[in-house]
């Protein structure tokens, strides 16, 4: 299978979107609960654009099973050299290294923008995104317990950290 990553075009939108909702419906790797529209994913897209935060799926001759981007950190000034990512594979590819892909081509957008700190935050029951980011040299920064609440359950989140060198 020959993937090919690339940035998303607003032909790629439907499938992000299906992507996304099948993890808030079935994961805690997202604390929403409802499904998002395509409405309010398009303007989502238009703002990454707009800010030049990049928006980049993985794709197959079948089209699109993956995505990954970054956005603000915290929204103070003091914060404008790190970014916080996310990497989200469709579930029938998961651990065909599209992730890996994903996140290798993010890590040198963020370089090559001039960012210098990217953080991954991960409910601490995804011991397998946990385990993949410490592959690409994330640590472990702090954990923020019973932060969030879903599937009637408290759930914690892990901080990682990537010094961008």
């Amino acid at each position: 299978m020959e993937i090919k990553i690339r940035p998303a075009v607003f032909t790629d939108l439907d499938t992000i979107l299906e992507i996304i909702n099948h993890q808030i419906l079935h994961s805690t790797s997202i604390y929403d609960y409802e499904p998002r529209d395509f409405e309010t994913h398009k303007l989502w897209f238009e703002e990454k654009l707009a800010h030049d935060l990049p928006v980049i799926v993985a794709e197959t001759e079948n089209g699109t099973i993956g995505y990954a981007t970054y956005g603000s950190f915290r929204h103070k000034i003091g914060y404008r050299f790190t970014v916080e990512h996310s990497v989200y594979v469709a579930e029938e590819f998961l651990g065909k290294g599209i992730g890996k892909l994903l996140l290798a081509e993010l890590i040198q957008l963020a370089k090559k923008q001039g960012y210098h700190t990217m953080i991954g935050v991960i409910d601490s029951e995804n011991k397998g995104s946990i385990a993949f980011h410490k592959k690409y040299g994330f640590e472990t920064v702090g954990v923020i317990k019973e932060s969030g609440y879903k599937f009637d359950r408290w759930l914690s989140s892990v901080f990682m950290q990537l010094i961008l060198k």
